[in-house]
Order: structure tokens, then C-alpha cells, then sequence
């Protein structure tokens, strides 16, 4: 039976791919699976444990309500938290028993007065991102000596996020080597502490960027960093996003359809109504670019994107096209990097807008995997 809006979830592609991108990796690193913002859309905890079963040594997340979903779902294993941290939001991460990022020395005073003990903490070095972490390598060092000599804290490792990975070899290379040299002076504090860099761009274009641990997130769902072929790094597509043909009706000349009337027929055509949009994550900005595959051929969207509704323009003969059709919009012949490339976006955000409106169905190579989402 169609559903109106459905993503279909392969884990045993999310397991491939990353058993796929650890094979790749240099002797001593390994591989951390990023499964923030509910798994890129996938669904945090499937994936989390999909991952797992790829041979993932490490997850990541952003946010201390991720690591607290996940434990509670007994994901087990290291777990790291990279982003910020408020005091109301730290009890959840410190309770999760996950790995903390830091650059503040308020936050660090912050972890000591907890009333907790073995807090492991992760020092982040600002390479150029101007996001978080401090650009000051020598306060950051003098933070790190703080930390591995607060009785309550580990020094447990030393990051940084790389902004131009997927487009700048050259000045990658130099971030990477800037944050090495830092993380030597981290290792002469804390001699088992890891050192980790790499997101999933480097991971594919640049070895020495592995170190202890990459991060990798949207190429463990088997899309592509570089936003061009997934398929030309040897990586899986995990996620089919599909609706049906709910209405087919005509259009007459001069007819026109969806809000703002801003597609009007200049001849006779068919319009094909599929019950998804922007309340599912179709957003708006496919109209008048978007494409969405029915019997197999793309086929152009016509007037607005609405809250759950989209229109199709199926042209003047609709033979091809019934009632009940099945509609793909992200999946064979709708690569999310032809669907981004529609509207200049990037593929992380066409599967990481998917609301909770969208059924997701779990399984592996076609075969059910019952309970993988819980």
C-alpha cells in the first residue's frame, strides 16, 4: 500500500559504507559515524547501530539530547558530544557518560564543578571555521594543562573542524599540519589522547588528515561529500524517498494550478498531484526546477510547492501515468546530488529536512529489519 510520504532506510548500505570508509583508512585510525540531526534523516538510533555493525569504533552527535536518545536506546560505546553545551543541557551529556568538547576555560571551570568525576574532554583548535573552538593554540594549550591537571577531568583528546575539505586540498593540508603540530603539544600532557580532524571529504581525498579517528557523517549514508557521484567513491545511497500519484487530472490552456497561480498551462496538459511538500521537507525552492521521477522519467514540477501537496506536469499524453503510482524523489534516476543541484543546495540538507511527517521503513538489501528505529 502507498504511503504519502515514505523513506526507505537500507542498513546494510549504511553498514557497507562504512565498513567501506575504515578499510580506507591509515594503520591506527579509526572510524567515528556522525548521527546528528536524527542520522542526516535517517533516523539516529538505526543508524547509530547500523554503523556499529559497519565497524564504526566511535559515534558522534551534536547535541546533548542526541547522546541521551541514544544511550536510552542502548547504543553502547565511546560517544562523542562536539558541539556547545550549556550549563541546563550538561547534566544530559555527563548522564550519557559521552566525551565533551571544549575551548572555554568558564566551560571547563563549569565540568569541574559538576560534582562529577572522569569527565573525559576533548580540546578543539579553530583552523579556520571561526565557529567554535579558540584560534589561540597557545590559551588552548594552557587550557589543555588545566584540564589534565583538574583531579575530576581526562584529557581525552584534542579536534578541530576542517571548512574547505571538500573544496581546498592545498589549504587543507595546512590546517591539518597546524593542527598536528597543537596536538603534539596535547600529547606531551595526555600521551593517549586522540588527535581527530577529518570529516568525510578528507577521509576521501586526504590520508594525512586521519590521525587517531575521522569523523564522517553524510558519506556513511552513502552520499556524496563533493556533491557530485556518490557511486565514484565507492559509497551506497542508504535512503529512497518516495510519494504516489494521488490525483491525475487535466489542464486546459490558460488553466492554472497551486498557490499564486504561477504555473498556468499554455496547452493542453496533465497534472499529477502527489500528497508530499514542504510540511515533509519538499521545500519550496523546487518550484519551477525541481524534478520527480514517475514510470521512470523525470518529470517537472509545475507551480508551488505547498505544506503537502506538490504538482507534476506529466505532459499531454498521460497513458503512462495512473492514479497510484508510485513517485521517487530521492532514489534511482533522483540522485540527492541532482535533486540539490536543482535549487544550489547541498545533498546534506535533502535528507536531513525529512520531518517526522515521513514514515520511515527500515531494511537491509530489501529484507525487513523490524525494530531498527527503536
Amino acid at each position: 500500500m502507498a504511503l504519502r510520504a515514505l523513506a526507505r532506510i537500507n542498513l546494510a548500505a549504511i553498514e557497507r559504507n562504512c565498513a567501506r570508509l575504515r578499510a580506507g583508512l591509515r594503520e591506527g585510525s579509526a572510524l567515528c559515524a556522525v548521527v546528528k540531526a536524527n542520522g542526516y534523516g535517517h533516523g539516529a538510533v538505526a543508524a547509530a547501530r547500523a554503523a556499529q555493525g559497519g565497524g564504526a569504533d566511535w559515534i558522534a552527535v551534536a547535541a546533548a539530547g542526541e547522546a541521551a536518545e541514544l544511550r536510552a536506546a542502548g547504543i553502547a560505546g565511546p560517544l562523542l558530544v562536539m558541539g556547545a553545551i550549556s550549563a541546563a543541557e550538561l547534566p544530559l551529556a555527563l548522564d550519557a557518560d559521552a566525551d565533551i568538547v571544549a575551548w572555554s576555560p568558564l566551560f571547563v571551570a563549569a565540568l569541574r564543578a559538576s560534582g562529577r568525576s572522569g569527565i573525559r574532554v576533548h580540546v578543539k583548535l579553530d583552523v579556520g571555521m571561526g565557529r567554535l573552538g579558540t584560534r589561540d593554540a597557545g590559551a588552548l594549550a594552557r587550557l589543555a594543562e588545566q584540564v589534565a591537571g583538574a583531579p575530576e577531568l581526562e584529557l581525552a583528546g584534542a579536534t578541530t573542524h576542517l571548512p574547505c575539505a571538500d573544496a581546498d586540498r592545498d589549504g587543507t593540508r595546512a590546517q591539518v599540519a597546524r593542527f598536528t603540530a597543537f596536538g603534539e603539544r596535547v600529547r606531551a600532557l595526555a600521551p593517549h589522547a586522540l588527535l581527530h580532524a577529518a570529516n568525510s571529504a578528507a577521509t576521501l581525498s586526504l590520508p594525512d588528515s586521519h590521525l587517531d579517528l575521522v569523523r564522517c557523517g553524510i558519506a556513511i549514508y552513502g552520499l556524496d561529500p563533493f556533491g557530485i557521484d556518490a557511486a565514484a567513491h565507492g559509497l551506497e545511497p542508504a535512503l529512497e524517498l518516495s510519494s504516489y500519484v494521488a490525483a491525475l487530472k487535466p489542464l486546459a490552456p490558460g488553466e492554472s494550478v497551486g498557490y499564486g497561480s504561477t504555473f498556468t498551462a499554455t496547452e493542453p496538459t496533465w497534472i499529477a498531484t502527489l500528497p508530499i511538500g514542504y510540511g515533509d521537507g519538499f521545500h519550496r525552492a523546487w518550484e519551477k526546477r525541481g524534478t520527480v521521477v514517475i514510470g521512470g522519467q523525470p518529470r517537472p514540477l509545475a507551480g508551488r510547492v505547498s505544506m503537502d501537496n506538490i504538482t507534476v506536469d506529466v505532459g499531454p499524453d498521460p497513458s503512462g501515468v495512473r492514479e497510484g503510482d508510485p513517485a521517487v524523489l530521492v532514489g534511482p534516476g533522483q540522485s540527492a546530488e541532482r535533486l540539490a543541484s536543482q535549487v544550489g543546495t547541498i545533498d546534506y540538507e535533502i535528507t536531513t529536512a525529512l520531518t517526522d511527517r515521513v514514515t520511515r521503513e527500515y531494511h537491509r538489501d530489501g529484507e525487513p529489519a523490524a525494530g531498527a528505529g527503536s
